[in-house]
This record gives structure tokens, C-alpha cells and sequence, in this order.
């Protein structure tokens, strides 16, 4: 399972999973996550896929450069 971190909130990890949000208690998700990470469940702790998250940012990067593009 995949997801992107929205953010903490208290002892909740944010995650928004196949378009919903989780609220996922902060004991289950990897320390080293931030918001904006996409992350994966992997031996029921969720932990930052470093590579998808380059690329999501890559995309994000993209659109924002046409959004702007003069």
C-alpha cells in the first residue's frame, strides 16, 4: 500500500491513501518521514520511498513550471 504524508497532527501522521485521508498514529510511521513524502507500508510500519518521492516532486515541478510558464 502507497501514500503521500499530508501532515502531524498531535499523534497522527496524515496519509492520504487512494484519495482519502488516515489518520495513522505516529508509532506506526517511520521516523525519518516528512510532509510531502510518499510513503509505503512495509512489515505494518509505514516508511519514505525515497525514489517515488523524487519523482513525484519531479512532477510537481513540472506543472508548476507550465502553470508559470510566460
Amino acid at each position: 500500500m502507497i501514500g503521500i504524508v499530508d501532515r502531524y497532527e498531535g499523534e497522527f501522521v496524515v496519509i492520504e491513501i487512494d484519495g482519502d485521508s488516515q489518520d495513522i498514529p505516529k508509532s506506526l510511521v517511520a521516523d525519518d518521514v516528512q510532509p510531502g513524502d510518499m510513503v509505503e507500508l512495509q512489515n505494518e510500519i509505514w516508511v519514505k520511498t525515497p525514489s517515488a518521492t523524487e519523482e513525484r516532486s519531479k512532477e510537481i515541478k513540472k506543472l508548476m513550471d507550465s502553470v508559470w510558464d510566460d
